[in-house]
């Protein structure tokens, strides 16, 4: 995707609007923003998270979710992937997640490309020794 409001937009969709459910541990939570996180942002106390809009929520999520895991230089999807699991895990895990997917990936690419190394160098010495056992063979 690699557009943060494209990104935004389908995040919010599934955080959900308003709640303040007594068993919910982050308390009063509007676009998936609780309260105290809202606080904190803001540098001071709220009434309410009712009044709570996108373009409000936006920057909170640029600057906490959306840039700490680079949602602007990955790959369309990727980035959805990468911005969704920061939001819901923290960015940190989110990195994490990401860097061992890619480190499996590469490693099993290298893997490939060593297998395919090693078999065209086996062909090659067996290929170079077989003539030189065929010439040893027609010298006797």
């Amino acid at each position: 995707m690699n557009d943060f409001k494209e990104c935004l937009d389908l995040v919010l969709k599934s955080e959900g609007g308003w709640v303040n459910n007594p068993k919910d541990p982050g308390g009063e939570t509007n676009l998936g923003v609780t309260k105290a996180v809202w606080e904190e942002w803001v540098g001071h106390p709220v009434a309410t998270m009712k009044n709570l809009t996108k373009d409000l929520v936006a920057p909170l999520y640029e600057q906490r979710y959306w840039r700490p895991c680079y949602g602007e230089v990955l790959p369309r999807g990727v980035d959805l992937l990468s911005f969704s699991m920061a939001v819901n895990a923290g960015p940190g895990r989110a990195l994490n997640f990401f860097n061992n997917l890619l480190d499996v990936y590469l490693t099993e690419l290298l893997a490939q490309q060593q297998e395919a190394l090693f078999s065209q160098v086996i062909v090659q010495l067996l290929s170079q020794n077989s003539l030189k056992l065929g010439e040893s063979i027609t010298n006797h």
